[in-house]
């Protein structure tokens, strides 16, 4: 069995000349190039986006945003979570909430109330209801709520020193019970339906282009943003900590260091990124229900990041990306085989590939340098000019 080899701890500037190059060109994709080939190139070009694709790629960059999340607990500080599908979804239906009393009137009982209450026969709102008209109480809560869930459950885990697969096993546990509580409909998030049928946010249609693709951009704004942020946390004086916890946390106790501290910190602001990734993925995907919160949509946070390679911070949302869009194009091109096909990369990508794939393209750039220090070794060696006799080589 191979072993998975992470990077040590290191300290640097927070991006290099191809890193700043990398990051403008992603906001000049996001915020102009993404927005002209969807609104402004006619819908016969080739060049154009169609909304279904500007549907799709926002979802995988919500997506994105957890695994980038999972990267940060899992890969670098050592903390395994299959169950962070249910911080995804507490920001979901904190947005969904303010998205269900938008519909007002429109709705198929022209009531105040959300036409799930109304067929429930509920009299008046529940008072976990009461403020979810207020776009800013509601996104406060896309915050707030998942931390403090979060913030609560860490602090009794990681104090009991709870920790590896029986820590993984508990926070599956947690989510688990979490969805057996929405399903129930006396809870008053719409019981196994969820929130569906959205009109407005901020009272503008929802389902209008234009409404679409600036949901697009603040996405991938966000999406960037947590990025530089990440990446600013794992080479601070705090992220070589975490790296230190993830290596050999006994140790990090013995030169004064508290883990509790480190680990609820990055815990707690995981559990808010993914909050934050649900709340902007509902008003695009246009529905949320328990199903967020199964084991298997945990698993597969997870999974993004060890295909894509745990403690890169690109590889997660590489890996988001590769895994969902393999899925999507799965399920058209092969609709009744496409589980066996995904089934294959995952198995393929564990045997062969235990640094992701993010891994696979750092190791080929080394063997690449490899060989190309044993050429200039050898030419030097026998007394001809190396990088004459490399030009030569590629010549013939």
């Amino acid at each position: 069995m191979t072993t998975l080899k992470l990077p040590p701890p290191k300290r640097g500037l927070l991006l290099g000349k191809a890193g700043w190059t990398g990051l403008m060109l992603a906001l000049i994709v996001v915020t102009v190039l993404a927005p002209l080939l969807n609104l402004v190139v006619p819908e016969g070009s080739v060049f154009h986006l169609s909304d279904y694709a500007v549907a799709l790629i926002g979802k995988i960059m919500c997506y994105a945003i957890c695994a980038l999340a999972m990267d940060l607990i899992w890969g670098y500080t050592g903390i395994l979570s299959l169950g962070h599908g249910l911080f995804f979804a507490l920001g979901g239906y904190a947005m969904g909430m303010y998205l269900m009393r938008q519909i007002g009137h429109d709705g198929n009982y022209k009531s105040d109330l959300p036409d799930f209450m109304v067929f429930l026969d509920w009299k008046a709102l529940p008072w976990a209801w009461a403020w979810s008209d207020s776009f800013i109480f509601q996104m406060i809560c896309v915050v707030a709520v998942p931390g403090v869930l979060a913030l609560i459950f860490g602090f009794f885990a990681f104090r009991s020193r709870i920790k590896g697969v029986y820590f993984s096993i508990i926070t599956q546990a947690m989510t688990f019970a979490a969805m057996l509580l929405f399903f129930r409909n006396e809870t008053g998030f719409g019981g196994n339906n969820g929130f569906t049928d959205f009109k407005r946010i901020l009272g503008i249609p929802i389902a209008q282009p234009s409404t679409r693709m600036v949901l697009f951009v603040l996405t991938g704004l966000v999406l960037i943003g947590f990025w530089v942020m990440a990446r600013y946390l794992v080479n601070s004086k705090f992220g070589r900590v975490l790296q230190a916890i993830r290596d050999a946390e006994t140790r990090v106790m013995f030169t004064g260091y508290d883990p509790l501290a480190y680990k609820l910190a990055i815990w707690t602001l995981s559990a808010m990124m993914c909050g934050v990734a649900g709340a902007l993925y509902v008003p695009q995907v246009g529905i949320i229900n328990p199903g967020e919160m199964s084991a298997a949509s945990s698993i597969e946070i997870a999974v993004w990041a060890a295909v894509g390679g745990r403690a890169t911070l690109i590889g997660p949302i590489v890996g988001a990306f590769f895994v969902n869009g393999a899925k999507s194009a799965f399920t058209q091109i092969f609709p009744e085989f496409w589980l066996y096909f995904l089934g294959a990369l995952f198995i393929a990508v564990t045997l062969f590939l235990p640094n992701g794939l993010v891994g696979l393209v750092a190791q080929l750039r080394e063997r690449a340098s490899t060989s190309a220090k044993l050429k200039q070794s050898r030419a030097a060696e026998q007394g001809a000019d190396p990088a004459t006799e490399i030009a030569q080589e590629a010549r013939a």
